[in-house]
């Protein structure tokens, strides 16, 4: 069994769930129930490994499997990072915390604008 990440939804198109397998983006499949969608997507992801392996191919590593530094960059336009600075300060937090909590979707709490809740 591979350990790759797979994803149901409903398709109100198709009238059916679609199941592709993150990992591998060329791949997907459609089913009536949602149980059923994940088990042809772990099915034909199995196959479509086992193949690749049988060509000599290498299989992507799965997600969670593969080591994350925990540092990317992000670039901006100047009007963003200045607003981000500003926020930042207000707060009295790092601009990398502020940003850590905004795509985490976590409130940041402490202090307001003027020092105090």
């Amino acid at each position: 069994m591979h350990r790759y990440t797979f994803r149901a939804e409903w398709s109100p198109d198709e009238q059916e769930y679609i199941g592709p397998c993150v990992e591998l983006p060329s791949l997907s499949q459609r089913a009536p129930t949602l149980g059923e969608a994940i088990s042809a997507i772990e099915e034909a992801a199995g196959e479509f490994v086992a193949s690749m392996k049988a060509l000599g191919e290498t299989a992507p590593t799965p997600l969670n499997e593969r080591n994350y530094s925990g540092t990317f960059v992000v670039r901006t336009s100047p009007a963003l990072h200045a607003r981000l600075a500003l926020e930042a300060a207000e707060q009295r937090v790092s601009m990398n915390h502020l940003v850590v909590q905004k795509l985490s979707g976590r409130p940041l709490g402490g202090f307001g604008p003027f020092g105090f809740d």
